[in-house]
């Protein structure tokens, strides 16, 4: 991450990345940002895919998630 975030800041990131990541396996899948925000439209994921999954895996890590939301 190219800039550092406070402590607090990070562990809020990561304690909602971790309600998000239901299966435990340390990545978001498209499946799960729909359980957890089941009103969000298909553009809105495509656009967070484009924007978002860096490394296009089709997947979020937690880098990926912060450098997303912060």
């Amino acid at each position: 991450m190219a800039e550092e975030l406070p402590d607090e800041r990070t562990a809020r990131l990561k304690s909602t990345f971790a309600e998000i990541d239901t299966d435990g396996d340390g990545y978001i899948s498209e499946s799960e940002l729909k359980r957890h925000f089941p009103d969000l439209p298909p553009e809105a994921l495509g656009a967070m895919s484009q924007a978002a999954d860096s490394d296009q895996d089709g997947r979020y890590s937690l880098e990926e998630f912060i450098r997303t939301v912060s």
